[in-house]
């Protein structure tokens, strides 16, 4: 049935709004291949994957990637981005692989950031900033692609600062992050997890380095990609989901699209049947109907996962209360350090703590806390062994191991 904007508003249930959310990132496939053709499409569907540092099991990219490719290898996303340059890095709401024919999209981005981030990091750095900026991009365009650490002996004659926030950041660093974030230089690789800058010329293949779209042109892209991957969402999530346009740019094209290619529709919560509106597609009913359910295997999902991203979304939808506890004090981490959520079926049943130990080659299981209404019986814990142990695998261990008392309560109320 395709709904229309006359007469009532029409209502996805929490079941159909959690299959069309999961099928749109990614989590309905069974397993998935191991080709890069097929790797690089998973990531156009999802539009980027957050890339993040933290490796207690593996990095967030490849276990973003390793969930819905059951074959997916670290070294495969090194290809796309460095070997065939189909993926850039950039920002979206952090950095992030992104495929690299949306480049041109990302210079309004950069056009933006030059007017806001020159006058506020001269104020940061002083009048030594511009000439800064000189300096390094001299330096790249003679000398080739740099680290940080090598301009802050190039560049800044050892000047450097004791510590490790951007605010201490030396002012070659500071120049360099300027220029990709406006553009003219860009990502050539990384070493171990330090950037590798380079002219953007360098990098991008010259047929994306096409000059920006229309500044309407961008929005109506930026719009239609998000609608697209979160299947409905109101205007806030929208200009969210790439964050290159503003919340006024994205609820002015919801508003001038309601009736003809856009409907409202209620979406039902997860607890208390309250609902909440929504833009969708006028099939969206259809759309949801259709989508494949997920398989009914249990499923480790990093912290950054995109089904995840939006954490008030993910309480609606799901029921699941989730912060990453990274920066809480030890003393005060009700669960973790960086846990994982555990994803079967539909249903977020769980969230895990484990740790890699390259010293010994096992994956230790530290916690796992059940969520509310759900028992970890002798058929869950089997579908729970079976991924610990793939796990284990993608992870370079050769064995899983228990903490005594790992498993725990089921996790109480949920509250901020």
């Amino acid at each position: 049935m395709e709904a229309t904007a006359t007469g009532p508003r029409p209502k996805l249930s929490n079941a159909a709004a959690r299959r069309l959310f999961l099928s749109r990132h990614g989590l309905c496939e069974a397993g998935g291949g191991s080709d890069l053709d097929g790797l690089l499409a998973l990531i156009r569907q999802l539009g980027f994957v957050q890339i993040d540092s933290i490796n207690t099991v593996e990095r967030a990219h490849h276990m973003i990637l390793g969930a819905r490719r059951r074959r997916y290898r670290p070294r495969q996303m090194a290809t796309l981005l460095e070997r065939r340059r189909v993926l850039f890095e950039h920002w979206t709401h952090d950095a992030a692989a992104i495929p690299t024919e949306y480049f041109p999209y990302w210079r309004l981005r950069f056009a933006r950031n030059a007017a806001r981030l020159r006058e506020r990091w001269r104020r940061w750095k002083g009048a030594g900033f511009d000439a800064s900026v000189d300096d390094v991009l001299t330096h790249i365009r003679k000398h080739g692609p740099v680290l940080a650490r090598d301009m802050a002996d190039r560049v800044d004659n050892g000047e450097k600062r004791g510590g490790a926030g951007w605010w201490d950041w030396h002012p070659s660093k500071t120049a360099l992050e300027y220029l990709w974030h406006t553009g003219a230089l860009a990502v050539r690789r990384r070493d171990g997890f330090q950037k590798v800058f380079d002219l953007t010329e360098r990098v991008i293949p010259e047929a994306h380095l096409a000059p920006s779209p229309a500044e309407a042109e961008v929005v109506d892209w930026a719009c239609t990609g998000a609608l697209e991957r979160l299947g409905f969402a109101t205007s806030g999530e929208i200009a969210a989901f790439w964050d290159l346009i503003t919340p006024q740019e994205a609820k002015d094209w919801c508003a001038a699209r309601l009736g003809d290619d856009l409907i409202e529709v209620d979406i039902a919560g997860a607890d208390d049947g309250t609902v909440r509106r929504a833009f969708a597609r006028p099939d969206v009913l259809a759309q949801a109907e259709s989508a494949p359910p997920p398989p009914g295997g249990i499923r480790v999902l990093s912290p950054f996962d995109p089904a995840l991203r939006d954490r008030n979304r993910t309480e609606r939808l799901f029921g699941f209360h989730y912060r990453i506890e990274v920066f809480t004090p030890a003393a005060k981490r009700r669960y973790g350090y960086y846990v994982f959520p555990l994803l079967e079926g539909d249903r977020l049943v769980g969230r895990i703590d484990m740790k890699r130990r390259a010293e010994t080659g096992t994956l230790a299981v530290r916690a796992l806390w059940p969520e509310r209404g759900i028992r970890f019986g002798k058929g869950r814990l089997a579908r729970l062994d079976s991924e610990l142990a793939r796990m284990a695998r993608f992870a370079g261990c050769d064995t899983v191991t228990f903490e005594d008392g790992w498993l725990r309560e089921a996790s109480g109320p949920q509250v901020p």
